[in-house]
């Protein structure tokens, strides 16, 4: 199953819900959320610095990402940015395709 990150920001008004609910609280329910959808929380940690919130997470397809993406952001209580998130196998996979890119200017 491919593997997201999700990093959150919240307004201001998401923080007051956050104190309410507790960090562990939000934990539970983001994780509900996801299982929900078909997948499961692997790890959320709470952060200083640009983004309150990353977690990891693994949900059947992309668009099932973005479901829970839009969900999120729609509650206007805090903003998202989701990454997919490739294994080293993945990325060597990747390496073995052979496409037709060529680089501006050197197309033929």
């Amino acid at each position: 199953m491919p593997k997201f990150m999700v990093e959150a920001s919240y307004t201001a008004d998401g923080l007051k819900g956050l104190k309410k609910d507790s960090a562990v609280g939000r934990k539970t329910s983001i994780a509900k959320a996801m299982e929900a959808l078909g997948g499961r929380l692997e790890c959320m940690y709470f952060a200083l610095g640009e983004r309150d919130v990353i977690g990891i997470a693994e949900l059947p397809d992309h668009v099932t990402a973005a479901s829970f993406a839009l969900a999120a952001g729609s509650s206007g209580l805090l903003s998202t940015k989701t990454t997919t998130l490739l294994t080293p196998e993945e990325v060597d996979q990747a390496f073995k395709k052979k496409g037709a890119y060529k680089p501006p200017g050197q197309a033929k």
